[in-house]
């Protein structure tokens, strides 16, 4: 089959979030064909150029969301009417967005207004969608003084929130702006018949602005869409920029509630990668009769060897591992070490990892002037040079090549933080075979099951205790770390990942009516034409017959499957070489 797979700031960048899942994914269905559709958020991300791409990837797309495009379009009066009265729409529906969705405050919302909301959020929506397609585009029109006239309106009419009301004029431009941006892709032209509309499946790597390609793409075309989110994106943009005023801040999660509930709507299958992720998309309105539970698929070969010689380990030593930000919260894991120290003298402390950012090296200074002050250079004799117990180190280096040697390091793995999504760097020290103590964020408690310690985050005496009891329990840690590592070899490698998608691809297919006419010796459509089982390589539709592919009807070529049958041989390097800019 052939998937269109949607990303935003990701896969094919160099940079990309979650490229490495994508290129996995990619690289383990390769006897699918993919499309990419890619959204790029800043200048040095495309000048970093794209990773080696696979030859399943037939055409590569790309689309710039930071830079101000002018698209010097012209509109008549009829389409400015058109416009102005989607825009109103579109506004109105975010200034009256209620308390009781996840775009809201603390107040309630009757059900009926929030469905007639949603409804008009969706045909404005559409009808910008439509218009930008009619005119060859809206960039300079969202930008227009008739959208923050529109938005201003909305803001001041009867029946807006108080946030929305209290909005002045440098928040209307901030966020006639900001919807600008993440109302880009309306403009595209990638929802042709013989581009998004050709292929079988949308597949959007993310929620949020990745996704509204494949509404469209739905709505154009009608090709399902399945949605993948490992980090919620509407939990993003509430932790994000918290000195913005309360209009702005109120408006753009309007938007982005708005936008993820008729995502979710629209989505044929919704796969969050955890259960903390499932809960906000059931916040969020997500049918939990579309969510499957996918858990990320991660590569277990680099800590095999760490994971079958669990006696390598120094029985003394606690290990840390991350990207160093104050969202890891090292400040309570020194205090705590603190203790640990006092009943376990000869333990020792790693802090294995690079700062993240300006403010992860303005917090890696601070965290190593707090372990010198709590913990003064040890010397074994009067003529020995001085240690300090907690070592702050990053891989690469003889000592630690590898995050695999961090882990291998030590017998204990200690995670601190007070923010995660999904704890990759906990399921690395399963692989390894470690036994974990960790603060209880995020799909922590989901990822170690009963195989590790979990304590409440910001508890610096919990954390020790809990590190003390393993340290002197060796039996204990032995136990708990085999434990976890089958837990993640069963649940959380590539292959099971790889596989689940793959069956999620076969069901929407299964359950999507078909966008191609079979047309028999007659020329009449052949009822149930093409069943599910044409997309699985295979001679299961008769031979003789012919496809009619939205243009006519045609000769079926001889194949192994339909889907090879339906679509001609395409080049593709020269298409990617053609299409997909800067690499």
């Amino acid at each position: 089959m052939r998937i269109g797979l949607l990303t935003e700031g990701g896969y094919p960048y160099v940079s990309g979030e979650a490229g490495l899942w994508c290129d996995r994914l990619v690289r383990g269905l390769e006897q699918h064909e993919f499309d990419l559709y890619a959204l790029s958020r800043s200048e040095s991300e495309e000048a970093e150029g794209w990773v080696p791409l696979p030859p399943q990837v037939g055409r590569v797309r790309t689309a710039p969301l930071w830079e101000s495009v002018d698209d010097h379009i012209v509109h008549g009066r009829r389409a400015r009417r058109r416009f102005a009265e989607c825009y109103g729409e579109l506004a109105t529906a975010l200034c009256t967005a209620g308390p009781g969705n996840p775009s809201a405050g603390p107040e309630g919302e009757p059900e009926g207004q929030s469905a007639l909301e949603a409804d008009r959020f969706a045909s404005a929506l559409y009808g910008l969608a439509e218009l930008a397609r009619d005119e060859g585009g809206l960039t300079t029109a969202l930008r227009s003084e008739t959208a923050v006239r529109a938005l201003e309106r909305a803001c001041r009419a009867p029946g807006a929130h108080r946030s929305a009301r209290e909005a002045r004029v440098p928040d209307l431009l901030t966020v006639t702006a900001r919807l600008e941006r993440a109302l880009r892709p309306l403009s595209l032209d990638w929802y042709e018949d013989d581009d998004l509309g050709s292929v079988d499946l949308c597949h959007a790597a993310s929620g949020g602005t990745a996704a509204l390609p494949g509404l469209l793409a739905r709505h154009f075309c009608d090709v399902p869409l399945l949605v993948t989110e490992y980090g919620v994106r509407l939990r993003t943009h509430y932790l994000t920029e918290p000195d913005s005023s309360p209009a702005i801040r109120s408006l753009l999660a309007a938007f982005h509630g708005r936008l993820a509930a008729e995502t979710y709507r629209r989505a044929a299958v919704i796969t969050p990668g955890n259960t903390h992720a499932r809960r906000w998309q059931e916040r969020c309105g997500a049918d939990r009769t579309k969510l499957r539970t996918v858990h990320p698929g991660m590569d277990a070969a680099p800590f095999a060897e760490a994971g079958e010689s669990p006696e390598c380990a120094d029985p003394q030593t606690l290990v840390w591992v991350g990207r160093v930000e104050p969202a890891k919260d090292l400040v309570s894991l020194l205090h705590a070490f603190a203790e640990i120290r006092r009943a376990e003298p000869g333990s020792r402390l790693r802090i294995v990892g690079a700062p993240s950012g300006p403010e992860g090296a303005a917090y890696l200074i601070h965290c190593k002037a707090l372990a010198a002050q709590l913990f003064p250079d040890e010397a074994d004799g009067p003529h020995a040079v001085g240690r300090n117990p907690v070592s702050f180190e990053e891989t690469g280096g003889p000592e630690l090549p590898s995050r695999a040697d961090a882990y291998a390091s030590g017998a204990l793995v200690v995670l601190s933080s007070v923010v995660e999504g999904f704890p990759a760097g906990l399921v690395e020290a399963m692989f390894c075979g470690r036994a974990t103590v960790s603060t209880d964020v995020g799909a922590v408690v989901e990822a170690i099951g009963g195989t590790g310690l979990v304590v409440p985050p910001r508890n610096p005496r919990a954390l020790a205790e809990a590190c003390v009891a393993l340290l002197r329990d060796p039996e204990r840690r032995a136990r708990l770390g085999a434990a976890a590592r089958a837990r993640a070899l069963e649940l959380f490698t590539v292959e099971q990942n790889i596989t689940a998608f793959h069956g999620i691809y076969l069901e929407i297919l299964s359950r999507t009516p078909a966008r191609r006419v079979l047309l028999g010796d007659t020329g009449e459509p052949l009822p149930f034409g093409v069943p599910a089982e044409a997309h699985v390589p295979g001679r299961w539709s008769d031979p003789t017959a012919r496809v009619a592919a939205r243009g006519g009807p045609g000769t079926a070529r001889s194949g192994p499957g339909w889907a090879a049958e339906a679509e001609p041989a395409r080049a593709k390097t020269s298409v990617a070489a053609s299409e997909g800019a800067g690499r």
